[in-house]
Formats: C-alpha cells, structure tokens, sequence
C-alpha cells in the first residue's frame, strides 16, 4: 500500500500524524443533530446494530413509548450512545425513528460513505466512548454536547470519494470470503448434527435393520435400539427460583448459562449464595461431579459436564439451568447421553414442546414427555467413540476456519481505520 509523504501531527492521539493538506474540524462543525421526536405510527421503527442501520429487529426491546422516538431520514447518520452498544452505528438508507438513546446526525460537510466508514471506524468508536460519561464503563453513554468536541480528519472532496469507494469495494470483497467461510462453519455444523442423529438412531453399521416407532417426528430407529422414557433412566432438576437479592460478594458459587462450556461447566465468579442460606434451603441443588448442564433456553445447543477438579463442585446451579443425572450407570453411559442431547430426536422434541408458547423455554414438565433411543450398552460405548474421533477432528476444521474468519474481519477493521485516518494513500 502507498503512503502519504507529507505528513503533520495532528495533536489528537486518536488519529496521531494525518496528510499534511487534510483538515482538522469538529464534529459539531460538520454535523448538525436531529432532534426531533417522533412517533413510530408516522416513522417506520428502525435498530441501530453493529451491521448498520436496518427495519427494527423482532428481538428489539420494545416499550410503550412510541411517540416518544427520534426522527430519522434517509442519509442520516445514527450512533447508539451507550458504551454496551459499542459498535452500533451508520449511515441510515431508509426513513424513519429510533429510540432516544441514539444520536442521528443529519447530512453534513462529508461525502456521505466516507462519514459512514469513518464514524464507523474502530478508532473512532473508542474515542467516541473515551468522550462519554457514566458510573460504571458498561454504562457509559455519550452525549451530542460531548461528542460535537471530537475532532475528525477531513481530506478535500476528492479523496474522501476515492476512499470511499475503495473501501466499499474491498469490505465487499471481504465480506464475500467471510460469508463463504461462515458457510462452511454451517455445513460443518450441520454434517455433525447428522452424523450425531444417524449414529443415535441407526447405530453404526451401514446397513442396520431398522423398526419402525409409530412416532411422526423419528419414523424408523434400529430394531436392536430401544425407545424408553427419557425419565426412565436420568433425573433432572431445574435450578432454583433465585432472585437478585440471594447475591452475595463469596459464598456458594452460581453458575450462570455463560459458565456452560462444551468442554466443561466454568464458575465465571461473578455472582455467590449465603452459605447458610444455601443449606437450610438449596442443598439438594449442590451440583456433583460428572452432573450434565444444559440450559433451559431453546437455542443454546450445549451440553457441558461438571468436572470432578472444577469449582463447580458443590456451586449451584440458576434458575434456567437443567441437571441431568443417569440414574443406572449400567443401563445408559453418561457420555452417550450427551450426544443423545445434541442430537436430532432430542432438539426435535424440544421444538414440539415450545411451539405455539411465547417462550423459548422448556422444562421439567417438558422432559417428562421426552423419549431417549437407547442402544445395548457396548453399541453405546462404540458410538461414544466413533464420534469423539469424528467431533475432535471436526473441531480441529472449525477452528482452522473460526481463524480465518477473525483474520479476514482483523484485515477489514485493519483497512478502514489505516484509510479514513490517512496511513495509506488511495
């Protein structure tokens, strides 16, 4: 990449040295903010996300304020203030309201790309916040009056359309090599949840007899497997009704859905029970060793298992969090249990058990109407196995192409900060 040769300090550490003919102006200079409220019966609600500006997402939090919005037209360019929304910005292509803790800047001095990959820069996003003000720094938000200060680099007309153009043109080209790769993490997802329900319905010879169960939903399974209750064979317990106010600085540990690990339940240390508390009225919560968690939220897709070494020993486990224990060792392996999890059949009979509800939530009174397939005991052992191998070499593949993928958005956040803060010449 060809670099500038004349260069000036531009006395603001975000930016450091810029091209000695581009401009320094605030932000308050170029931008002028839309403040107008609005209602979202006359102005289409919009989200502000990380990949833009789009039509209000179903899962948006929604409120009975809805004329109590800000107004936003097409070219505007809109900031969520809050430092948890980091990153939720850009250039809006349609009309329409946001919530109020947004900032909309109407139309300024700059060419209307160039603002887009400019505000949206990683260095500007930081010194947006470093500008904000709050109690804590999750919390953090950024006001007009603090943000009109920022200091933008503002090269002639022709530079800044030149800029723009090039980095739509490679973020495009980007962004096509991350969608193919995140294509192949798809297909890579979806040969594992077929070769975990084959294996669990079918078993693993290649021609097996199979019976038919009189179930729509499963259809046929091997003659030599058996279609039980799932209660027949592992208990299950949902974690107590804790509320915010059982929360203590040490004590007992709780785990969260965020310490469910594929490789192991982790206790994030963020949140403890009074010990008494816990033994007078949660003791038979204490999670044991070798205990499966999963979460009672339909969209997780992890099964993670307390390790006899780990903290979660004796912690407790939040409301939302399902234990599940093999009741006959002999009968049914632990490990295959937690393939039978991630597979077809089971996935399936949460689908039918939260359809037509509002929550994505299934539990004990669910599980009750479960069915597991279960395999003579060494057919289940030689599955285990089977796919241990076939899941530690597709996790191996996974990685290789998650690295990819984070090398692919490094080079792009790389190239949009380098352009618009004038350390490459275009």
């Amino acid at each position: 990449m060809l670099t500038y040769q004349n260069m000036k300090t531009s006395g603001t550490p975000w930016l450091g040295d810029i091209p000695s003919d581009w401009a320094l102006m605030r932000v308050g200079q170029i931008f002028t903010q839309r403040n107008e409220k609005v209602s979202d019966k006359d102005y289409t609600p919009l989200s502000v996300t990380k990949k833009g500006i789009v039509p209000q997402l179903e899962n948006a939090a929604k409120t009975n304020d809805g004329d109590n919005r800000k107004k936003v037209l097409k070219g505007d360019f809109v900031i969520n203030s809050r430092s948890d929304r980091k990153g939720s910005s850009g250039l809006s292509n349609l009309d329409g309201s946001v919530s109020l803790i947004n900032t909309v800047l109407s139309s300024g001095k700059l060419n209307s790309k160039y603002t887009h990959h400019l505000l949206r820069s990683y260095p500007f996003q930081e010194e947006f916040y470093r500008w904000g003000q709050g109690i804590v720094a999750d919390l953090w938000s950024t006001n007009y009056q603090r943000m009109k200060s920022i200091q933008l680099p503002v090269p002639n007309i022709q530079a800044q359309e030149r800029i723009a153009e090039f980095l739509d043109e490679e973020t495009a080209k980007i962004d096509r090599l991350i969608s193919k790769q995140e294509h192949l993490l798809r297909l890579l997802e979806e040969k594992r949840l077929a070769t975990i329900t084959h294996s669990v319905t079918c078993g693993l010879k290649t021609n097996p007899e199979l019976k038919e169960t009189g179930i729509p939903w499963l259809g046929h399974i091997n003659e030599e497997f058996q279609l039980v209750p799932l209660k027949s064979c592992v208990s299950y317990q949902e974690g107590p009704g804790i509320m915010a106010a059982d929360f203590h600085e040490a004590g007992v540990p709780l785990i969260r859905i965020s310490g469910l690990k594929a490789n192991g339940v982790i206790c994030n240390g963020k949140n403890f029970l009074d010990s008494e508390k816990v033994e007078k009225k949660w003791s038979h919560f204490r999670l044991k060793s070798h205990d499966l968690l999963i979460s009672a939220s339909a969209s997780t897709g992890v099964i993670s298992e307390v390790m006899p070494d780990s903290d979660a020993v004796g912690a407790i486990a939040y409301t939302g969090i399902i234990r599940f224990q093999v009741i006959d060792k002999r009968q049914l392996s632990r490990e295959y249990l937690k393939y039978f999890v991630l597979s077809q059949p089971y996935l399936e009979q949460i689908q039918l058990s939260i359809t037509g509800t509002a929550m994505q939530h299934y539990g004990p009174s669910h599980l009750g109407r479960f069915k597991i397939i279960i395999p003579p005991y060494e057919q289940q052992l030689e599955i285990v196995q089977t796919l241990d191998s076939e899941s530690q070499t597709a996790e191996r593949l996974r990685v290789k192409i998650q690295s990819q993928i984070t090398l692919l958005r490094e080079r792009r956040t790389s190239l949009i900060s380098h352009a618009v803060t004038g350390k490459i010449k275009i």
